[in-house]
């Protein structure tokens, strides 16, 4: 199982991308502050493997696990 970085994950695009690693068994942390995203795009997902985090990334952003792959959608 892979750990995800997906910034824009509450985006249209980002959010689908986020329920399709779900769906493959990653373990998915969705970054987003919200400005284009969406909340609406990624409640519903309910999944022990998300972890959803309203930040910029423009500023600094520590993950406390190691992270194997980044999706920069923001």
């Amino acid at each position: 199982m892979a750990r995800v970085v997906v910034t824009g994950g509450a985006g249209f695009l980002g959010s689908h991308l986020c329920e399709h690693l779900l769906g493959k068994g990653h373990r998915v942390v969705c970054i987003d502050n919200l400005d284009t995203g969406s909340l609406e795009n990624v409640e519903h997902i309910r999944d022990e493997n998300f972890v959803f985090s309203n930040h910029d990334i423009t500023e600094f952003v520590e993950i406390d696990e190691p992270v194997d792959f980044i999706y920069h959608l923001a």
